[in-house]
């Protein structure tokens, strides 16, 4: 994949993460284009990458979408991640050592004071962090790459909405997995592990409308802001409207520097343009189920 291409993979992925892109959203290969300011045949490069991972699919003759995970998919999901963590589990209790423990221990006394103080955010965010960090931990980077894929899969689960979890227990959670992998108590802490994802499974709901959708114009605005300036992206995730009834709007969402409220259409400048494919052969394998 070019460099072009990641970039914008990266962009996108952010955007779905941060809920600006929802499930179901169309990436229009034409209008992405027009946006990045790159041929179609970047865009749908980085388009591909996203569907690699999960978080967009490609359906023949129609394009692309923001993919739309159901419940079952998320069981399965949340089910590999359990096997991958069980796995690792079994690695830590033979060989960590106190240095390891202690970072572990030391990540979760973080997020312990997130939750006193009242930062479900931060407590969220660390949470997800600790199980990073309990991979990485293995020193296995074909494990962490995989379980990377998978978490970020959980993102695209996390754009539909979160029930209100309680941050309490998953952080116990956490706390006692390391109390008895370093105790040697594995057969329990693995256990612990597959409860622990099962919590978190339930607490999706699937209504898509609690994030109203935006163009993608609208969506990716702050970013490209701030990749024009050079600066690296720090877009604040948007926050679910209510669940009590449909979510209401109120037009399209505003973007800086449009006080009329009008469609942003900003273009960044990416890398040098890479050669375009000339060959039948390499036209084709870039093609995927895209319109042309």
């Amino acid at each position: 994949m070019s460099s072009r291409s990641q970039t914008i993979a990266d962009i996108l992925t952010r955007a779905i993460i941060d809920h600006r892109l929802v499930p179901g959203c169309k990436l229009g290969e034409r209008e992405l284009a027009e946006i990045f300011d790159v041929s179609r045949i970047v865009v749908r490069q980085a388009l591909i990458r996203l569907a690699d991972d999960g978080l967009a699919q490609i359906e023949r003759n129609r394009g692309a979408f923001v993919a739309k995970p159901s419940m079952q998919e998320a069981m399965e999901i949340y089910d590999a991640l359990t096997l991958v963590e069980q796995g690792v589990a079994a690695q830590l209790s033979d060989r960590l050592g106190p240095a390891g423990w202690a970072e572990l221990r030391q990540h979760v006394e973080r997020q312990r004071h997130a939750v006193a103080a009242g930062n479900d955010a931060l407590a969220d965010v660390l949470g997800q962090e600790f199980h990073t960090v309990f991979v990485r931990l293995s020193r296995n980077k074909v494990m962490q790459e995989i379980h990377a894929q998978l978490v970020r899969r959980t993102t695209l689960l996390r754009s539909l909405i979160t029930a209100d979890f309680d941050y309490c227990n998953l952080l116990d959670d956490h706390s006692r997995v390391v109390d008895l992998l370093e105790k040697g108590r594995l057969k329990q802490a693995m256990d612990l592990i597959d409860t622990h994802h099962r919590s978190v499974v339930r607490g999706y709901i699937m209504d898509r409308e609690v994030f109203p959708e935006m163009t993608p114009a609208e969506a990716l605005a702050p970013y490209l802001e701030a990749k024009a300036d050079g600066a690296t992206a720090s877009v604040a995730p948007r926050k679910p409207a209510k669940t009590s009834g449909p979510a209401k709007t109120s037009g399209p969402a505003k973007t800086s520097g449009n006080s009329d409220g009008a469609t942003a259409h900003l273009h960044v400048h990416l890398p040098k343009k890479d050669p375009v494919p000339t060959s039948r052969a390499a036209s084709k394998k870039t093609n995927r189920g895209l319109p042309t």
